[in-house]
């Protein structure tokens, strides 16, 4: 039982707007899961886990790029700045662990701080012990609470999330503006601010472990801090809600693949040949091409990026291992086109 003040609620207000946001996330999430089976979640976790971290590094300053992220995360050397690669292992542990903490238990969110922040200040897992405040370039956004307030404070606040009943949509969105406000850390408040919002919404929809929303607000890093700032100024976290769940829609919008796509001839000829799983040669061969470059940028290559066909070895685009078959889309386009040609 969380030990908190009773019925504590942070200051918020659900505007109509709002209440269409979740209700429109709602169902593009929906539609979402009924598009993907488990082979296309793990890929798509796999991929955008990589976008994930590095939106979230690069809004406190990390420089490093998907392709570097990618060799720290194969185990590679990298040369770049000995902290920022220690960011980038920490935030790969981090969301690694996504799993195994529950979004109410404030003993794993000083967890994840601690895995997030280790080697990277002394107070890793701990509660700050002097004045921080939210800061966008040199401009100071906001000013945190005292520090001895802040345990009183989280306590309070997990307390809520353990008792509300709200929408997870909107209650994630709610503690990642609280959590901020408060600033609890030394340090790393904005990666776990954002990592731990990535976990309420993931406890709600498995699919969410594969939507980069992190990467969305670093796009929109300047908007971030104006929604954090009117909600401030207001005392009421609407505007910081609403700027969320534009991400968050945003973020889904983007990972789902259109309904109906649009087939070139070339592709049409190559889902028609593909039979189980096939090589490179193998599909060449069927379709009678000798050209290797024509085939991939004509054939290949438009049929993956459409999600139409997928890698069997996608962790290793360039294996000679590798082979392609039809995806989910796929299999839909033979099972749903016309029996003749129009």
């Amino acid at each position: 039982m969380n030990d908190y003040a009773p019925g504590y609620r942070p200051p918020y207000t659900l505007e109509p707007h709002i209440v269409n946001l979740v209700a429109g996330i709602s169902e593009s999430v929906a539609s979402l899961a009924l598009l993907s089976d488990s082979t296309e979640v793990l890929l798509l976790r796999r991929v955008n886990r990589i976008r994930t971290i590095q939106g979230s590094l690069a809004i406190e300053g990390n420089t490093l790029g998907e392709e570097q992220i990618t060799s720290i995360l194969k185990g590679k050397r990298v040369k770049a700045p000995p902290r920022e690669i220690q960011e980038v292992r920490n935030a790969i542990a981090a969301y690694e662990d996504l799993e195994k903490w529950r979004s109410e238990n404030e003993a794993h969110m000083l967890d994840a701080h601690r895995v997030m922040m280790e080697g990277l200040i002394d107070e890793a897992g701990l509660y700050r012990h002097g004045g921080v405040g939210v800061i966008a370039g040199d401009q100071l956004i906001h000013a945190a609470p005292p520090a001895a307030r802040v345990p009183e404070l989280m306590k309070n606040l997990f307390g809520w999330v353990a008792a509300s009943d709200d929408h997870p949509l909107i209650k994630s969105s709610v503690f990642h503006y609280e959590f901020e406000f408060i600033h609890p850390f030394a340090d790393g408040n904005g990666r776990v601010g954002r990592l731990w919002q990535t976990l309420m919404l993931t406890s709600w929809n498995p699919l969410f472990a594969g939507i980069p929303v992190e990467s969305l607000i670093h796009e929109n890093q300047e908007e971030y801090y104006e929604a954090i700032k009117k909600s401030t100024d207001a005392g009421d976290s609407a505007a910081f809600i609403e700027f969320m769940l534009v991400m968050i829609q945003q973020a889904v919008s983007a990972a789902t693949p259109q309904v109906t796509p649009q087939v070139t001839p070339q592709v049409k000829r190559l889902l028609e040949a593909i039979d189980g799983e096939m090589s490179r040669r193998e599909l060449q061969q069927a379709l009678d091409l000798k050209e290797r470059k024509s085939f991939t940028q004509r054939y290949l290559k438009p049929a993956l990026d459409s999600g139409l066909i997928e890698m069997t070895i996608p962790e290793k685009p360039s294996s000679r291992l590798q082979k392609y078959r039809l995806a989910l889309r796929g299999r839909k386009w033979i099972a749903d086109k016309p029996p003749y040609n129009i």
